[in-house]
């Protein structure tokens, strides 16, 4: 059975997703049977760059808040982060392209490190408040998933994987995927958003139990 997950790193329903997905697959019984690649999904594919904006201040723009709203929705981020075992620190957060992790997203897929780099992105992000724009900090981080440093450096220096992180917004878009995360099991069942571990497990087992009988 294939899973695939639409979403970005920097993508706060993602991270929540991705945690309760690790825990319904870690209880799935057939688990070992189980393909989960993730495709690219960029929140601001006209991101520009190299740069950083603050994300209370996309918030308010986008959704029409005050600044001290979209400061009190982020409060409310990390409450519910913490319910699920992690730690968000939003106060101070900046958001800018994530094309490039994307493409190392795309690289760690063909070396079997997909979901370690992923976690690791979203760790440094929000978590640690660590940079994940600029090539540098990707790198270190693409090695610290366990990618080789000089193959991820040459992947950044070019447009490898360009083409890849491209091709999967348009199978979203396709599928109707509007936002992330969106898991696809076997192209034939989806699920959006960060859904509870109960809902995706349940999935789960329906979509086994249909493919076998």
């Amino acid at each position: 059975m294939q899973v695939e997950i639409w979403s970005d790193v920097v993508c706060p329903w993602c991270y929540l997703g991705k945690r309760n997905f690790d825990e319904a697959l870690g209880q799935f019984g057939h688990r070992d049977d189980v393909e989960v690649v993730y495709r690219s999904f960029e929140l601001d594919p006209s991101a520009p760059p190299g740069q950083a904006e603050p994300v209370v201040e996309l918030l308010a723009s986008k959704y029409g808040m005050t600044t001290a709203q979209a400061e009190t929705a982020q409060r409310q981020m990390e409450e519910r982060a913490a319910r699920v075992g992690l730690t968000f620190r939003m106060e101070g957060l900046r958001r800018g392209s994530t094309r490039d992790a994307h493409r190392l997203i795309q690289l760690a897929r063909d070396r079997g490190r997909q979901s370690e780099l992923v976690e690791r992105l979203h760790r440094a992000y929000f978590t640690d408040q660590e940079s994940i724009f600029d090539h540098s900090s990707l790198i270190r981080l693409a090695t610290e998933a366990g990618l080789d440093p000089a193959e991820a450096e040459a992947v950044l220096s070019s447009d490898q994987y360009a083409d890849a992180v491209a091709a999967d917004e348009q199978t979203a878009q396709a599928l109707g995927a509007n936002g992330v995360p969106f898991f696809v099991i076997d192209r034939r069942y989806g699920i959006s958003g960060a859904q509870p571990s109960a809902v995706i497990g349940q999935a789960l087992d329906q979509a086994w139990a249909e493919a076998a009988s």
